[in-house]
């Protein structure tokens, strides 16, 4: 994103990454999209946004040591700040080692934990890629979301040491970013700290430290391993296979283990998707009459602590541009947010609501359970209501789609 004032342009880059692409499409294309960040941005200032820490949020990020890669393009063009969400604070991953200690930041608890379940998601993966008995669609959809999970520590490691300057935010937080774009007002409304989150708290009251513990316990929860093997439950009475074959009396109940397996590994990586795209930042960007609205991938429950608020809702109904949440998921547009944008509108006209989504089909979810990404019925509202673009429709040589506001 762009700020043209009068001697200069200022540049703000959100998010970077992706986990596939379509047919045609070369696979250098992060590489491509980076070089054409350069040549727009060089010499002049900007900072760079990681709303999350999901892969196709920040693997553009990624260093490949000292070859070119994305990431060295971007770390190259030396941005001012780097803002990420209160969660990726390294130094609260470093405080939360052990237990729980008397008196310590439950903040630092749910960082710990993130890592926890992302080492989950390695373990996840590595044994999708091992077993032959899932369903395609299961092995599809747990290949996706495992690899999407996983820490990208190379990407993480070049945000942490692109920028001297650095910032962990919460709900509520101000923003050098302020600084960098005069005459921007830069709200930070996700995500809230667990101290801030009514959600979560409800969740606390019911138990309050065993919520966030499950999820620190996630890698524990997929059972003992050697040598990435699932050892045996009861090892003292192991049936070894016939040729290629278990024994008779054995088949369904190992048929069964594999389908609770199956929806085991689903469950926990639906948890740690989830939970890391409610760690996104959401951001929203006011400029003379003009708001944009960045959310990452918040859900519902990051959501929610800013939708509790009044003087939040009176700003969000003046939205003009909104980028849509989680490539169009089901959950990341919440009918109470979509409810408040005055700008919508069947016609088309000139203070008509944009809308911005970048998203790939089949890439996650399910038409049949209706949790296909992007979500149709979600798509037909942002269409007939919106100036909508998806980057479904980018051809096979454009790296991007260019629009603009008027922020006098």
């Amino acid at each position: 994103m762009s700020f043209e004032y009068p001697a200069e342009k200022r540049h703000v880059l959100i998010d970077f990454g992706s986990t596939g692409l379509p047919d045609g499409v070369p696979k250098n294309q992060l590489d491509l999209i980076a070089n054409n960040i350069a040549e727009r941005t060089r010499d002049q200032r900007l900072a760079v946004v990681a709303t999350h820490r999901h892969k196709d949020h920040i693997s553009g990020f990624t260093t490949k040591k000292q070859r070119p890669s994305s990431g060295k393009t971007i770390a190259d063009l030396k941005p001012e700040l780097v803002l990420q969400p209160w969660t990726e604070n390294p130094d609260l991953a470093v405080d939360a080692k052990g237990p729980l200690p008397p008196g310590s930041s439950l903040a630092a608890h749910h960082a710990s934990s993130l890592v926890a379940m992302q080492q989950a998601a390695g373990a996840i993966l590595s044994e999708v890629k091992r077993v032959r008995y899932l369903q395609p669609s299961v092995r599809q959809e747990l290949s996706f979301m495992g690899e999407n999970n996983l820490a990208n520590l190379e990407a993480v490691e070049n945000l942490m040491t692109m920028s001297a300057a650095r910032e962990y935010a919460k709900a509520g937080d101000k923003t050098a970013l302020e600084d960098l774009l005069p005459g921007v007002q830069i709200d930070i409304l996700g995500p809230p700290s667990i101290e801030q989150a009514e959600t979560i708290t409800k969740q606390r009251s019911r138990d309050q430290h065993e919520f966030w513990h499950l999820m620190a316990r996630a890698a524990a929860s997929l059972g003992p391993t050697k040598v990435n093997k699932v050892a045996p439950l009861f090892p003292g009475y192991t049936v070894e296979k016939v040729g290629a074959q278990f024994p008779i009396d054995a088949r369904w109940l190992v048929s069964q283990a594999r389908r609770l397996r199956s929806d085991q590994m689903l469950r926990l990586v639906r948890i740690l998707d989830n939970v890391l795209n409610n760690t996104s930042l959401i951001l929203l960007f006011r400029s003379g009459s003009k708001s944009l609205l960045f959310p990452g991938d918040a859900q519902i429950e990051n959501w929610s602590y800013a939708l509790s608020q009044a003087d939040v809702r009176e700003k969000l109904k003046k939205v003009d541009l909104y980028k849509v949440g989680h490539h169009g998921s089901l959950n990341a547009t919440p009918k109470s947010l979509w409810n408040l944008f005055d700008q919508k509108s069947d016609e088309d006209g000139p203070n008509r609501l944009q809308t911005l989504m970048s998203t790939m089909a089949h890439k996650h979810g399910n038409e049949e359970r209706r949790t296909e990404v992007p979500r149709q019925t979600l798509v037909q509202a942002l269409d007939r209501q919106t100036a909508f673009f998806t980057t479904q429709s980018l051809k096979e040589n454009e790296l991007f789609h260019e629009t603009s506001l008027d922020l006098s």
